[in-house]
């Protein structure tokens, strides 16, 4: 028996403000809206709290108080991620960091979407090899920097990743 994986459903309080943030300060596409429940093309989905409640405890539970607690983070990815840090800059003002370059070599941002959960946009990871390999630095240095395997490194330095 496989089971697969298809994507979280990240509960929010407010589908009108949600909608407003996924939709048109990080430009995500709708896949499919029954209302309480929005599917997004990238795999992910947002959930009415109240109304997942429900369904999940048959009217026996309530939705917590809070739902963003910073244990839990979206993570994204943009090959524009000034372009992209920009545009969330200026429509958005619940910034965690800006860009920054992460230890393992990945330049992204974070910021709280309106309950509080964490998201994060960075460059694809094959973009961080391609530049890190651009800048002289061995595969075998990119490998133990990303922690990729030295045969994906060299797949990317290829072409074929």
């Amino acid at each position: 028996m496989k089971i697969s994986f298809e994507g979280p459903a990240v509960f929010v309080s407010d589908m009108g403000v949600s909608r407003q943030f996924y939709e048109d300060v990080l430009g995500q596409k709708v896949q499919a809206d029954d209302g309480p429940h929005v599917l997004y093309e990238g795999g992910f989905s947002l959930w009415q709290a109240d109304h997942a409640v429900e369904i999940i405890h048959e009217g026996r539970g309530s939705r917590p108080e809070r739902l963003g607690q910073e244990n839990y983070e979206l993570y994204f990815e943009c090959a524009e991620l000034d372009a992209c840090w920009e545009r969330v800059d200026a429509s958005w003002d619940a910034a965690i960091h800006p860009v920054r370059v992460h230890p393992w070599g990945q330049r992204g941002f974070r910021v709280y979407d309106p309950d509080g959960h964490i998201i994060e946009v960075a460059e694809p990871l094959p973009l961080v090899v391609k530049r890190m390999l651009g800048e002289g630095v061995s595969a075998e240095e990119v490998s133990k920097q990303t922690g990729f395997p030295l045969d994906y490194i060299q797949a990317v330095e290829r072409g074929e990743a």
